[in-house]
């Protein structure tokens, strides 16, 4: 399936095929491609925590206020960040540039993110929300259907995940083969509503 047509079949699923069993070899194709998508100053600051385990997914089933797509799902991917990864070694990020260009990033790297919470916050969900799209994607081009999720208590699924103090959790992806299609569109604004040129 094509990059376009794998954009337009994407919906969001809310029924699957329990017992179907998802290859971590496909698990390792869809996180190989999310890792590909975008960050500031490629900080790459998405942790991703997969489940495959049914009496995990049941027990996030039940902190997701009892929807059934999560217990039912062949993998969920649990998107968090790093809020430090700015900080934690950031050579590593530029390792195949000069010395020269490396040490300019990494000065404009920590005046950029340095003493600035709310930023740091804003970028894990800018970074975030490429890449669950990008395994929502990569997923349907698979044969795979997804729903991205943000209705969980985040609280309880950070101590399920055992979440680092530094890290917060921004959404939930579940992947599986779909038993039921997605509702028709609710309906699409056009173009001209939403879009302005050079200024509203």
């Amino acid at each position: 399936m094509d990059t376009l047509e794998a954009i337009r079949q994407r919906r969001s699923v809310k029924n699957f095929d329990i017992r179907h069993q998802i290859t971590q070899k496909e698990i390792t194709t869809i996180l190989e491609h999310a890792i590909l998508s975008p960050t500031s100053y490629n900080i790459q600051n998405w942790r991703f925590v997969t489940i495959t385990d049914q009496s995990i997914k049941n027990k996030l089933s039940e902190l997701s206020h009892g929807q059934k797509q999560v217990s039912e799902a062949s993998l969920i991917i649990i998107l968090c960040a790093d809020l430090n990864s700015w900080e934690k070694n950031p050579q590593r990020y530029w390792q195949n540039i000069p010395e020269e260009p490396r040490n300019a990033l990494i000065e404009s790297l920590q005046k950029s993110y340095r003493n600035k919470p709310q930023q740091q916050r804003d970028e894990a969900m800018r970074s975030c929300g490429m890449a669950a799209q990008t395994i929502m994607i990569t997923a349907k081009s698979m044969g795979y259907d997804t729903c991205p999720m943000k209705g969980f208590d985040y609280d309880e699924v950070g101590n399920l995940i055992r979440l680092p103090d530094d890290h917060i959790i921004t959404m939930m992806v579940v992947v599986g083969k779909a038993t039921k299609a997605a509702s028709p569109r609710g309906g699409q604004l056009p173009i001209s509503d939403i879009t302005f040129e050079n200024h509203f």
